[in-house]
């Protein structure tokens, strides 16, 4: 069964641009060892320190959490957030163009 998580958070201002760059990381890695059955997407909002992760995959699936780049990624975003991430899961009411979900 798959399983929608929604994550958010802020990031300290002077590191929001290094934070984009780990996240950026992880997009080229994934294009390039193209895991199957993992849709993801990052979004940068608002006045561009608020990001919102939206990962669809199947439950127990460590397709992103096993990358090198995400593992990076992890390692300090508690340091560059203002406030811890917040996680959500979903349910998908309707989509379109955002991959076969």
């Amino acid at each position: 069964m798959r399983q929608t998580t929604v994550i958010r958070y802020t990031t300290r201002p002077e590191v929001t641009d290094e934070n984009a760059k780990l996240v950026e990381d992880v997009f080229a890695e994934l294009a390039q060892t193209r895991p199957a059955g993992l849709h993801y997407a990052t979004f940068r909002l608002g006045d561009g320190t608020e990001f919102m992760h939206v990962l669809v995959a199947e439950e127990g699936s460590t397709a992103l959490t096993d990358t090198a780049a995400f593992q990076r990624f992890q390692e300090g975003i508690r340091s560059r957030c203002a406030a811890p991430p917040q996680f959500e899961q979903a349910t998908v009411v309707g989509s379109y163009g955002f991959g076969d979900i």
